[in-house]
């Protein structure tokens, strides 16, 4: 690890020495003055405009929305750009591959004769507005680049009088909004590496849209990349796109390949960029899986007993939460000895195995299906894992353990076959042995892991740790599919935004501990992006919703409702202070959870098509979303407080007969050419629109 250290600094101080020896340009004015004078490539919906200098400015539908800039550049030892190239030639080719037919530009250009440019920019016919860049640098000098990093699609969307939104697919220690107002001095460098002990990875994707329109930058690789997506409020409008600072020493002749990156130019907000970045990963062959259908049962949680649960408390509330209609019943922490053995508690189960089959075979007998909770890679200090296996351990370059801060463990390297074994062996245990149907995989620390230098693993290189954690998830999914193809794998990152790269290996996603309402709803419009239209999300636990009953927030979004409601009492004894009012199930409180169910099954939005591009969830007030379910369409609407007209969107042809769907009141009748409601509502309106023939 100390030679990896006097490696690096070395490598830096070459940097240092040769940062001089390229610094624009030099090439004479003769042969600035033959280069061609720019190049214009586009496919109608977005066009890309290039200098000489391979400045470049884009533009949507015919209007500009960025200035012309230097988009891509290679950063110096000393971080000065190098951003100024001279266009020497352009060509296009008809292409045909994975993502369909398009059109493929190819463009070179050269600074001072020292560094070459290969930018392929790609069109494709299935992605109207969207282009794939290539990009290449090869050293043409004769000694040896010092380069610190790099930037490709870097642009500034022209600012607007409403101002901007911002999506970033970064994972923050604060479990900060995923979608916010970009305010002056706004400014994120969403790193998708790790920004804190245990919190990192995510989806590589950032957009900033207008209310007239919108620019997404990404990559589309299809392992995790160690780069940042900045997102910063400029004086005349918004920076984003896609950067790198890893330090390279390019020797002479040699070429530097930076991830394939995508830009696209799009109205409406975040959705319809994700939705794009997702079926271009599909044709890459990342894609979530085939979905069960007992993947969108309500679920109850045993979560509201804490981790000192009895099994008799589980057994008394089982009754209650089928009767009200859930189907899973998920065993949360505290049936464990300890992160990392993973030994049975035999305080709660002193039979051990004998007693844990018994436990699934009474849920079952309940008739609900049992989930077990699981922290994977987490071990605690003081554990016979620890003691028995410290070389499991992702270390630092210094030989540190990388914290898990909620649990007080450490992490165990993902790209290491012994853990990976020891993992697929526990789910064989669960879901094999002990009968479980699924299983919810939980912690801030799944989503991404830091560069591992554990000299016992031999690691090719440090990242491998970070990019084959999506391979380690992997590997526990077919283990349980093997088991049993219906079972349920839930990955659940609290407060991360998803790493995408992860959803090959889940066919359940949840909220994963919202702040609010409306972390719900926009992590479902997110996720129905991510996912596909009908993808299984759920609120995750009503209590953590507004008012800690806001059933209406997950509905609307086409959710799975779930709750840790606790009957006929609560925890004596809480680990923590419960709210006013506790987690128990009262009178008052089952007769709105009965109502919220009986909507939910009779209807089941959750398995119905998210028409995420219909609404803008910044700019459009009420906050409105819309899902498409056998026919008829279904309206939620979100505010504090509404008194005025509705705009139903996405109305067919005919006339639909709308309810209000919550409490069945008779709403009038709408068309698309008449689809402007008047409405009064407080925090939600739910509306069903229903075509005039079938309302049989």
């Amino acid at each position: 690890m100390l030679s990896n250290l006097v490696d690096r600094r070395a490598l830096i101080g070459r940097m240092m020495a040769s940062a001089a020896l390229v610094s624009g340009p030099t090439l004479t004015a003769r042969a600035w003055a033959a280069a061609p004078a720019g190049v214009k490539v586009g496919d109608g919906t977005l066009t890309i405009e290039f200098d000489t200098a391979m400045r470049s400015c884009l533009s949507y539908a015919g209007k500009a929305i960025t200035p012309l800039a230097s988009g891509e550049a290679l950063l110096l030892a000393d971080n000065r750009p190098l951003d100024r190239f001279l266009l020497l030639d352009h060509d296009e080719a008809k292409v045909s591959g994975r993502h369909g037919p398009g059109r493929r530009h190819r463009l070179r250009a050269t600074a001072g004769g020292a560094v070459e440019q290969h930018l392929d920019i790609t069109f494709l016919d299935r992605y109207p507005g969207l282009a794939l860049y290539e990009t290449r640098y090869r050293n043409t000098g004769t000694v040896p680049l010092a380069i610190a990093g790099w930037r490709v699609a870097t642009h500034d969307l022209h600012s607007d009088a409403a101002g901007a939104y911002s999506f970033a697919g970064a994972s923050y220690p604060d479990r900060r909004d995923w979608i916010q107002k970009v305010a002056p001095g706004f400014e994120q460098r969403n790193f998708m590496g790790m920004n804190g002990s245990d919190y990192g990875g995510g989806t590589p994707v950032a957009v900033v849209w207008r209310r007239d329109a919108g620019l997404a930058v990404g990559h589309v690789e299809t392992v995790p990349r160690l780069v940042s997506l900045p997102v910063a409020a400029q004086p005349g409008g918004t920076r984003l796109g896609l950067s790198g600072d890893e330090p390279t020493l390019l020797a002479p002749g040699a070429t530097l390949t930076l991830p394939t990156a995508f830009v696209m130019a799009h109205d409406g907000d975040h959705f319809r960029p994700l939705d794009a970045y997702r079926r271009l990963m599909a044709e890459r062959g990342i894609a979530a899986p085939a979905i069960p259908e007992s993947s969108y049962g309500p679920i109850w949680c045993a979560w509201g007993y804490e981790r000192n649960f009895t099994p008799e408390q589980v057994y008394g509330t089982l009754p209650k939460a089928r009767e009200l209609g859930f189907e899973w019943a998920v065993m949360d922490d505290g049936w464990q000895t300890s992160e990392g053995d993973w030994k049975l508690d035999r305080k709660k189960f002193p039979r051990g195995d004998a007693d844990m089959k018994a436990f699934v075979k009474r849920i079952k007998a309940d008739g609900m299906r049992p989930r077990l909770w699981l922290a994977p890679l987490a071990v605690d200090p003081g554990t016979d894992m620890l003691r028995d296996h410290p070389e499991m351990l992702i270390l630092d370059r210094d030989g540190a353990a990388q914290n898990v801060s909620w649990w007080n463990s450490f992490t165990m390297c993902p790209a290491y076959p012994p853990v990976v074994d020891f993992f697929r062996a526990q789910v064989r245990r669960i879901i094999g042995d002990w009968g479980y149907e699924g299983l919810k995989l939980d912690g801030q620390h799944l989503n991404g892991v830091a560069p591992c230098y554990n000299p016992a693993h031999n690691h090719a290189r440090p990242e491998e740790s970070f990019e084959k954690l999506q391979d380690f998830w992997k590997a526990l999914y077919d283990e349980a599919m093997a088991i049993n193809p219906q079972a349920i794998m839930e990955i659940c990152p609290c407060g991360d935004s998803f790493a995408f790269h992860n959803l090959p290996a889940t066919n359940n996603t949840p909220a994963s501990d919202p702040t609010s309402s409306w972390q719900v709803r926009l992590k479902g419009k997110t996720f129905k992006a991510l996912m596909g239209p009908s993808a299984p999300y759920s609120g995750d636990h009503v209590e953590l919703s507004d008012g800690r009953n806001d059933f209406a927030s997950t509905y609307g979004i086409g959710a799975i409702p779930s709750t840790k409601f606790t009957w006929p009492k609560d925890v004596p004894n809480p680990t923590d202070p419960l709210p006013p009012g506790g987690y128990v199930l009262t009178p008052e409180k089952e007769a709105l959870w009965r109502k919220w169910i009986d909507l939910y099954r009779a209807n089941m939005l959750s398995r119905g098509r998210y028409l995420g591009g219909l609404y803008d969830i910044g700019f459009d007030k009420p906050e409105a979303h819309a899902i498409e379910r056998d026919g008829a369409l279904h309206y939620a609407f979100y505010a504090d407080k509404w008194d005025g007209a509705l705009t139903l969107r996405g109305l067919g042809a005919g006339r639909y007969t709308l309810t209000d769907s919550f409490t069945g009141k008779p709403l009038g009748t709408a068309s698309a050419a008449r689809n402007r409601i008047p409405a009064k509502f407080e925090h939600f309106l739910l509306v069903s629109a229903t075509p005039e023939g079938n309302n049989a």
